[in-house]
């Protein structure tokens, strides 16, 4: 029987990711509409369509590895765990390149080559979007020659009765998915950092150019500076809670009877919900579109 803890943290992690899954969905359902009916998205809506699809299966795969893992179908979650990883780190390139994206689109630096990234970056959408494929399945990839290559140790271990093998197999499992998840992950994670860098510059080369001509705080740049950034660093602090928290539980494994694993688990993917409300509610159409549905649900 579990411990109340773990429970407790099983009951709020199911509750975040309910909402998550409700969160998403609705998002995915209005953007695909729009997608299909006009034949084309914006170049920033495609980016979040596409962002709010991967979160919507990694919170759904959450739901089900723990529930295996949870029930002891251990033997069954390599396949989960190779899948995971694929969606993970697709969701880590995609909310990268979006933050890029915001950094480009916003920032109003006068340098040629940035005039010419911010002129090329809506055209360069779907190479973005086709590059976080990449990195994903090149992720998924090396999960999968991680988990046969342990398989087999374990498998020779067992033919040959060798208990040596037993502290090689934990470390390379352990040093393997580190130094993986380093590769993976950091990338997206520096390209977040420097999006937020190089945004919150140009809002105080802005401001300085604004008080230099005696307009007033609340012109449409700062607004749109403002909104971005306030977007950006609420998530780059789950951002990399998230990364910090996936590189201690590869090299120290927490098992799922353990209540630490449920609280980073709970605290993880209600970083991940709570930046997608974010991005829900700074969409005017997003917005207008879950008024009308409130106001209708209150009517029936």
């Amino acid at each position: 029987m579990p411990s109340f803890p773990i429970l407790f943290f099983m009951v709020i992690f199911s509750l975040v990711s309910l909402a998550a899954v409700l969160q998403n969905g609705f998002m995915v359902t209005f953007l695909g509409r729009e997608w299909l009916r006009c034949g084309t998205l914006p170049a920033g809506d495609m980016m979040v369509a596409c962002l709010v699809t991967s979160r919507l299966c990694l919170h759904g795969i959450s739901i089900l590895n723990n529930l295996v893992n949870f029930f002891g179908f251990c033997y069954r979650t390599r396949y989960l765990d190779i899948f995971w990883d694929f969606v993970n780190t697709l969701t880590f390139w995609l909310t990268a390149w979006l933050s890029v994206f915001y950094c480009l689109k916003i920032s109003t630096f006068a340098h040629p080559v940035f005039f010419w990234l911010k002129w090329r970056i809506s055209r360069s959408v779907p190479r973005l979007l086709l590059s976080a494929l990449f990195f994903g399945v090149l992720s998924a990839t090396s999960t999968a020659v991680g988990n046969a290559v342990t398989i087999q140790t374990i498998t020779s271990e067992s033919v040959h009765g060798n208990c040596t093998l037993s502290h090689s197999i934990i470390t390379f499992h352990r040093w393997y998915f580190f130094w993986h998840s380093l590769m993976m992950w950091l990338t997206p994670l520096l390209l977040f950092l420097g999006s937020i860098i190089l945004l919150m510059f140009s809002l105080y080369r802005h401001m300085e150019q604004m008080r230099g001509c005696m307009l007033g705080p609340c012109d449409s740049s700062t607004q749109a500076h403002t909104v971005a950034l306030r977007s950006l660093s609420f998530f780059f602090i789950f951002y990399v809670l998230h990364v910090l928290t996936q590189f201690i539980s590869r090299v120290q494994l927490i098992t799922i009877w353990n209540p630490w694993y449920w609280v980073k688990e709970t605290v993880l993917y209600a970083g991940i919900f709570l930046h997608s409300m974010v991005l829900l509610l700074s969409s005017p159409k997003l917005r207008k579109v879950l008024k009308t549905w409130f106001s209708d649900l209150c009517c029936l």
